[in-house]
């Protein structure tokens, strides 16, 4: 058995903080801060979801207004022990070339892509902890026979949990967190209808 490398050990009893992530050097791309715990993405990523996320950050990006940007695979620090990094998000925030996280006042959208080694996480673990931190609209895109289908959902800030908003497939048509008009079936180059 191999030892544990120092840089793995957290720093403190009750585990990591946010603000840790960014002093980790030596910590893999993708590293993630859930309940205190890093969570590194250490699978191979499949095809179908990296053409998925830069389909979906372009879409997005051509017709977001003014003033929010469109990022993939960059955290939101929720809260002192969690540091989620959304496939990608929409925020409405200044550009800043240095950013290494959002805020959940910024982040109007967050979008998680499924993948087999993420499936919990995304649909359980993240939809609660993105809701508990009010992120107003969160959408889930599972592979359905190599077709996205998006699962929506909007904050019920009363009880700071999602409600389901819709299922679609083919196409999505929404006003928030802004007028978003998507082909699902197009989003992913190479695939016959």
């Amino acid at each position: 058995m191999t030892a544990v490398p120092e840089w793995m050990r957290p720093p403190r009893p009750e585990g990591w903080y946010s603000e840790d992530l960014d002093e980790i050097a030596e910590a893999p791309r993708h590293t993630e801060l859930i309940d205190g715990a890093l969570v590194f993405m250490m699978s191979p990523q499949r095809v179908w979801h990296a053409r998925m996320i830069t389909a979906l950050v372009n879409s997005l990006t051509d017709q977001a207004p003014e003033g929010i940007e469109v990022d993939r695979e960059i955290t939101i620090r929720l809260d002192k022990w969690n540091r989620p990094e959304p496939d990608l998000l929409a925020a409405r925030a200044p550009y800043d070339p240095s950013r290494t996280f959002y805020t959940p006042e910024e982040t109007l959208l967050v979008v998680e892509v499924v993948s087999p080694e993420s499936a919990h996480r995304d649909r359980n673990v993240k939809l609660r902890k993105y809701a508990e931190a009010g992120i107003a609209n969160y959408w889930r895109v599972e592979d359905e026979g190599g077709a996205p289908v998006v699962h929506a959902y909007e904050l019920d800030d009363p009880t700071r949990s999602y409600v389901p908003t819709g299922i679609h497939r083919g196409e999505l048509r929404t006003t928030t967190p802004f007028a978003i008009k998507l082909d699902l079936d197009g989003l992913v180059p190479g695939r016959k209808n």
